[in-house]
């Protein structure tokens, strides 16, 4: 996937719709310098915007990947695969950054939050700047652990142990059940059996939210 000719065929597109960068913006709702990273091969469109931008340049997913307009239906197939395969290793690469800065977030956390509690218990220093420390500390740390909360829920799936099935946990699931690293203990949304289900990056299979 290479983004500089993703890029221009963006900047060709746009201009054949008669498009400004601009214009395009205010239909993605994205700000216009985003519009030019993407033209000049700096960045990537999210996966949410993905289908509204084939959209609004009348082309589809797989030629946005691709880069160019695909003519036949045999070069499209081929291509389409093509592009299958690198969004499902640009989507594994993603969730393993995001799980290892969910790790790097939860233990950067718990270090400012025990550092805080020494200093208002060891440390020879007027209270008030005792107190200031440690409500410092627990309101990073709570702001740390509620990102770390939403990574969980929304990065990767846990898979039962009876069934197989892949699901996205709760918020009171995450919050609430035992869990050993990357394994909790939670009732199964499909079987309803609980064991200690493990996160997994990917599903092949229907992913249903545990609701």
């Amino acid at each position: 996937m290479d983004l500089k000719v993703i890029g221009k065929f963006i900047q060709e597109r746009r201009k054949e719709k008669n498009l400004t960068q601009l214009k395009l913006s205010e239909i993605l709702g994205v700000s216009e310098k985003t519009i030019s990273k993407w033209e000049s091969g700096r960045g990537f469109p999210d996966t949410t915007l993905i289908l509204p931008l084939c959209s609004a340049l009348n082309i589809t997913a797989n030629e946005l990947l691709s880069g160019k307009l695909l003519p036949t239906d045999k070069e499209y197939q081929e291509i389409a695969e093509q592009n299958l395969i690198t969004m499902t290793n640009l989507y594994k690469r993603n969730t393993k950054f995001l799980l290892l800065t969910e790790w790097i977030i939860v233990s950067f956390s718990i270090i400012i939050l025990l550092a805080s509690c020494l200093v208002f218990e060891y440390i020879n220093i007027p209270k008030i700047w005792k107190i200031f420390i440690l409500c410092f500390g627990f309101i990073i740390s709570f702001i740390g652990f509620f990102i770390s909360i939403i990574i969980e829920t929304k990065v990767g799936f846990y898979e039962c142990r009876h069934c197989s099935n892949k699901y996205i946990p709760t918020y009171n699931q995450v919050l609430w059940t035992l869990h050993m690293g990357r394994t909790r203990y939670m009732k199964c949304p499909k079987c309803g059996k609980k064991s200690w289900n493990k996160k997994v990056i990917s599903s092949n299979k229907e992913i249903k939210d545990n609701d």
